[in-house]
């Protein structure tokens, strides 16, 4: 019984020097946010840092060291930090006012990297756990309206970045079918190339020209040929001398006849009354 007694009462000692550590911890980590505040107060925010950090390393789980170091960093204009230990003084919040301003202040975050969408669901938050709260739900209304221009925003490049690239397409088509139309007059070209070849002899000329030329040589030594007398045939020329020469042969003999006739017939006289 003794035993039990003396365990007891030393379990007893032990959980109250560890609340008795415990509340000096808190003491020491309010007393540090407490001179952070002042510090903040005068802009130094470098040694108000410092002294948050105290606080939280004297008790991790203070809320108020991590949200007030949070909003100095906010101030300082690291949103980046600040997110991060907002975010933190939720997970370490045990009251819903606690939350509350800590979800409040992360949609104030999100408001100033233009994430509106994001700060919508963080003042969202913040009312669920103080719907009374006018300037979260003030904020609220700006994020949306905020949330929606971005929106808008955002399907308007989608359009336009749709829209060129539909214009890309339709360059790159009309380049690919002017570049066949080159081909294929090109592929002309040669063929008109080669037939014109085809039509030149050796030298370089055309060969219907050459056939032409031939051609007419040949008729004008025809024409010539005919021109010329040939063995046993008679020339033009002397065809006609000879019709001109019995011409005047076939002339005299009429004269000869008509003379004869004359001599033969005997001329009536008129009558007398």
């Amino acid at each position: 019984m003794k035993h039990l007694l003396f365990i007891f009462i030393l379990i007893s000692s032990i959980s109250f020097a560890q609340e008795k550590e415990e509340l000096l911890a808190l003491k020491k980590a309010n007393n540090y946010v407490h001179e952070g505040n002042s510090l903040v107060n005068e802009d130094d925010f470098v040694s108000a840092e410092m002294a948050y950090r105290k606080a939280i390393s004297e008790q991790p789980t203070s809320v108020a060291g991590v949200y007030n170091l949070g909003n100095s960093y906010y101030k300082k204009g690291n949103y980046e930090e600040a997110l991060y230990r907002h975010q933190q003084a939720v997970k370490s919040a045990v009251s819903k006012t606690e939350k509350h301003k800590a979800f409040h202040n992360i949609g104030n975050i999100l408001m100033q990297n233009k994430k509106c969408k994001e700060a919508v669901e963080a003042y969202k938050s913040a009312l669920r756990n103080d719907p009374s709260d006018d300037e979260t739900r003030y904020n609220l209304g700006l994020a949306k309206v905020c949330a929606e221009q971005q929106k808008d925003q955002q399907d308007q490049n989608k359009d336009d970045e749709n829209k060129e690239d539909q214009e890309k397409k339709e360059n790159e088509d009309k380049k690919d079918k002017e570049g066949e139309n080159k081909d294929d007059k090109k592929d002309e070209g040669d063929k008109d190339k080669k037939e014109g070849e085809d039509k030149k002899d050796d030298e370089g000329k055309p060969k219907d020209e050459k056939e032409d030329k031939g051609k007419g040589e040949d008729d004008k030594k025809k024409e010539q040929q005919k021109l010329k007398p040939q063995p046993g045939q008679l020339s033009p020329q002397q065809i006609k001398s000879l019709l001109e020469a019995m011409n005047n042969q076939e002339k005299k003999v009429q004269e000869k006849m008509n003379a004869e006739k004359q001599k033969g017939v005997k001329i009536k006289t008129e009558k007398d009354w």
